[in-house]
């Protein structure tokens, strides 16, 4: 039997989500936008329930908050909406760094192509980019920084704390991707200092095709984010196109159920992790774990085992456990992970490391188990 171990690509649905849903799929026909009968109005009450629910998670208010597709979705309104605001202020400068998600990284290489001066900053081998050498790329022309609060490949936390905190003073937008951190590190979250901000609800067992675009008002106003798509006034205009109830309360649940359990879970994720680690420490195989674990959040290990290939290790263990060698919107590729690379990690490490995540919802005992036979195949290849 094999245990799924790539939370980070996807967690599994939480049956409390999938019930809720479905409930609403049953019993509540009707548009959200439909505003001459009952229908219309009960299924706008089920978003903006979720949209409350959301904000509280968040800690925001829920005019704040913006459902769209997917955090891929809600990086490229939160960048490429800027536009007209970039032009018209003559700001056309980013920072990002070189381990953000595609979303963001694919994003503002098109608005190079137009002009936008784009800097990559690059983290060193702790996984962490220094806040510094962020705030050191900061000029006049500066429109918006973008970085991930949590590395979806290594876990590591980046220190986004810091930088909000010192763009508060300056005119310059910054963006969070929260998708791997939503949900878990919710007071950390609660914290910072931000414009925009954006999670997935599949990350934090909900359903796919889901998520939320966090516009924080400053001074009773929202940031200066335009529709990057036409054909409707649905999200204040932010985002058009027919509101999918039912995704959108599943949302609300899982975030809901976040609340209400985050402390919780964190402890089981933790079990779980130091379980993990004294299974791999005890196997004897020579390894390396990539990023620093003192920043890394407690549901997450990249590791090399030494000399170990992780695509025929993958592959030779999937009968046992599910984990993957990146992030899942690049693992079709093998070419090597793009994270680890910017990091520094020598390119024969690389090739011999595997992302290993998992959910409160992980059975330790399986995990175990799973792991166990991982490294049974890992050792046999290192022979």
């Amino acid at each position: 039997m094999s245990v799924y171990l790539d939370y980070n690509a996807s967690a599994p649905v939480d049956g409390r989500v999938i019930d809720y849903m479905v409930e609403v799929y049953r019993n509540n026909i009707g548009n959200a936008d439909s505003r001459t009968h009952n229908y219309g109005e009960n299924a706008r009450n089920i978003v903006e329930e979720a949209r409350k629910k959301v904000a509280s998670l968040i800690g925001v208010t829920a005019d704040e908050v913006f459902f769209t597709s997917g955090a891929t979705e809600s990086n490229n309104i939160a960048i490429q909406g800027l536009r007209e605001y970039a032009i018209e202020t003559g700001r056309k400068h980013i920072v990002t760094t070189a381990i953000e998600h595609k979303a963001v990284l694919e994003t503002v290489r098109a608005l190079e192509k137009e002009g936008f001066v784009v800097d990559i900053v690059k983290p060193d081998l702790s996984g962490r980019v220094n806040a510094d050498d962020i705030l050191s790329k900061i000029k006049k022309e500066t429109l918006l920084v973008s970085i991930m609060h949590v590395n979806n490949e290594t876990g590591i936390i980046q220190p986004v704390k810091e930088i909000g905190e010192a763009l508060q003073e300056k005119e310059v937008l910054f963006h969070i991707d929260a998708t791997q951190s939503c949900g878990k590190l919710v007071d950390e979250i609660r914290e910072l200092k931000y414009n925009m901000l954006s999670f997935s609800a599949h990350k934090l067992m909900g359903p796919q095709g889901i998520g939320v675009l966090v516009l924080k008002k400053k001074k009773y106003k929202l940031p200066p984010v335009k529709n990057i798509m036409y054909g409707g006034q649905q999200e204040k205009g932010i985002r058009p196109g027919t509101l999918p109830v039912a995704l959108i309360a599943g949302c609300g649940k899982a975030c809901e159920i976040a609340e209400d359990e985050y402390k919780k879970n964190n402890k089981i994720v933790f079990d779980i992790k130091k379980a993990i680690q004294k299974e791999i420490d005890e196997s004897g195989i020579s390894y390396t774990i990539n990023g620093n674990q003192d920043f890394c959040v407690d549901n997450t290990i990249n590791i090399c085992f030494e000399g170990v290939s992780s695509e025929a290790l993958m592959l030779s263990s999937k009968m046992f456990c599910g984990v993957s060698n990146g992030s899942a919107c690049t693992s079709k590729s093998y070419s090597p992970s793009y994270v680890l690379v910017a990091m520094g990690v020598p390119e024969e490490q690389i090739e011999c490391s595997i992302r290993i995540s998992w959910g409160a919802n992980t059975d330790i005992e399986e995990a175990i188990e799973g792991v166990k036979a991982l490294l049974s195949t890992a050792l046999q290849f290192s022979r």
